[in-house]
């Protein structure tokens, strides 16, 4: 009761405790005016309660620290960033000339190890302020977004900033800890020791903060291949996100789809990260659970019709700001519930526009003005670069961060080309129809083929012809049932290659080293079985096996053309269809 009873202020420079009480004691006492024994057994009263909630505090999760009490600062963490926006404002423009506001001008700031709720009911435009933020809107939009008080720059904004998008479309056979090393690798600048070990080090604590230990060697899985649940599904896109070792990370509505329990699990990980690792999250999220808002340090508050601002500061503070003026929230509510009714317009509850006036008179100079004072000129993207760094690293190293630019991609070429193409392989190889069938069937055609035609090379000429086409137009399909997987490699594709981790030749040069020789090993198989079977003179194998292998390029390169552009693979192969009958018609 006699410690409970001092005043919980921060200590004045004069009477700062020693660094070891520092670390133990929290919140600070005015430490100086107890006695030794009283400091004694303060210290013992502390080291009592953390090692009881450290036994009790469940796996993956931040331990419940509080505003206020020391935090143990990680190796892995990255250095400080602040995000600022000025004016952010966005109008969608229909072909007939008109247009409609989707977010009016909003302002604000975010600063390193928090973790920010973006919220707000449908057509509000969060998931747009989301975008024009993490760099991903292509429309034109008006206002600025600044780094450290820098501009942006569209090829150096992708090094430290990570966006994780509502798909979790990952390869159904890759492995938990395959995907979350991938991303680790592929932004490292340069493959030093020191290097490869901080990653080993970050992909181990992101295993465990997302709770994805237990399941590393687990198959991702698909709808065709069993593997990790949904929710882990999820974690581990945070979790790549994480591993690109960015200090802003945008996410999309990551509890989309999930569970009660584990959109929290999702929202807990977050938590841990951002402290540990000192990284600014924005998530986009709808409606959480009441023991998901607590977990959040900011709120954006957005109403719709068009997007406004009506809240912007600490999550614990929204519900005072609220009742002060005068819209009172029951403690029994789930403050989220609470919030969403107050801002949807034509609900029971709708005073969005009130809340809307309340802010711009309220809170709106308080956000320009944090806004304002960001533009202060902080840490560029190279000085930020050299400060994650190894302290052991060389001075190639150095020398490719110090530069006179700063490239887009963090790994070089060559890593990029090992990375893509060791898990092109790997995957391939995990995949029995991509790789068994792809040679067996073309041998049992060849078969069949020959069987049609035992004998053929004895015969007369137009009795050869059918031969000769069907066994260069049959070979030529090998490369058709490619164009499904090409469609859904998109997908990810279309991601990775959007996080610059790698470029989109380097993916294009992986399929055709992995997939192209597979099939042309059972093509070249089905025409040396069919061959066999036929009866023909040997010298003529050369000439016949050279010009179907042409074709079979031609016709690969024509179905891995039309997989790129079609929006899926059923609409490929209805375009590819009328193309394959055109080759026919003249034996390719």
């Amino acid at each position: 009761l006699k410690l409970s009873a001092q005043v919980r202020e921060p200590l004045p420079p004069s009477q700062e405790m020693p660094a070891a009480a520092m670390d133990a004691a929290a919140p600070r006492f005015p430490w100086e005016q107890l006695s030794p024994e009283e400091q004694q057994d303060v210290m013992g009263i502390v080291a009592r309660v953390r090692a009881r909630d450290t036994a009790s505090a469940p796996p993956g999760s931040s331990g419940g620290a509080e505003p206020g009490f020391a935090r143990k600062s990680s190796e892995l963490a990255l250095p400080s960033v602040s995000l600022s926006f000025r004016g952010l404002a966005y109008s969608a423009r229909f072909p007939d000339g008109t247009t409609k506001q989707i977010l009016e001008p909003c302002s604000g700031r975010f600063d390193s190890g928090q973790l920010v709720a973006l919220m707000g009911p449908s057509g509000s435009g969060k998931t747009t302020l989301l975008d024009m933020l993490a760099m991903k809107k292509t429309a034109a939009y008006e206002g600025e977004v600044r780094l450290n008080g820098h501009q942006r720059d569209p090829k150096t904004f992708r090094r430290i900033a990570a966006y994780v998008g509502q798909e979790d479309r990952m390869p159904a056979h890759w492995r938990v800890r395959e995907a979350v090393e991938f991303n680790a690798r592929l932004k490292q600048p340069l493959g030093s020791s020191a290097g490869r070990k901080v990653a080993r080090e970050l992909v181990d604590t992101l295993l465990e903060e997302f709770g994805l230990a237990e399941v590393q060697n687990t198959y991702i899985g698909g709808p065709q291949v069993r593997g990790i649940s949904g929710g882990q599904r999820r974690r581990v896109c945070l979790a790549r996100g994480v591993a690109a070792r960015a200090p802003i990370l945008f996410c999309d509505e990551p509890t989309s789809g999930l569970s009660a329990t584990d959109a929290e699990l999702c929202v807990k990980s977050l938590q841990a990260i951002t402290r540990k690792l000192n990284v600014l999250a924005v998530v986009v999220i709808h409606q959480p659970r009441v023991e998901v808002v607590g977990l959040f340090d900011t709120l954006l508050l957005l109403t719709s019709s068009p997007g406004r601002l009506t809240y912007q500061g600490p999550m614990a503070q929204a519900r005072g700001y609220f009742e002060s003026l005068g819209f009172g929230i029951s403690e029994q509510a789930n403050p989220a519930d609470a919030f969403m009714d107050l801002v949807t317009p034509g609900s029971a509850s709708d005073a969005s526009g009130a809340l809307s006036q309340a802010y711009q008179a309220l809170q709106a100079p308080k956000a320009d003005a944090a806004a304002e004072a960001a533009a202060s000129t902080g840490a560029t993207v190279a000085e930020m670069l050299q400060a994650m760094q190894p302290q052991e690293g060389d001075a190639r190293s150095l020398r490719a961060v110090l530069g006179a630019s700063v490239s887009e991609r963090a790994a070089p070429v060559s890593t990029q080309v090992a990375v893509v193409l060791a898990r092109k392989a790997r995957i391939t190889c995990r995949n029995p129809l991509a790789g068994l069938l792809t040679v067996l069937m073309p041998c049992l055609m060849g078969t069949m083929l020959g069987s049609v035609f035992q004998g053929i090379g004895d015969k007369m000429f137009l009795q050869q012809v059918p031969f000769f086409f069907i066994l260069v137009t049959g070979s030529c399909f090998q490369s058709m049932g490619f164009m499904a997987q090409l469609v859904d490699e998109r997908i990810y594709v279309k991601y990775e290659t959007s996080e610059a981790l790698y470029s989109e030749w380097v993916i294009a040069l992986a399929s055709f080293c992995v997939d192209v020789p597979i099939a042309l090993v059972g093509a070249s198989a089905q025409i040396l079985i069919a061959y066999q079977f036929s009866g023909f003179p040997g010298e003529l194998f050369e000439t016949i096996f050279g010009w179907t292998l042409l074709v079979f390029l031609v016709y690969d390169s024509l179905f891995s053309c039309v997989a790129a552009f079609a929006p899926d693979a059923q609409l490929a192969q209805l375009v590819a269809t009328p193309m394959l009958t055109i080759f026919m018609l003249f034996n390719g």
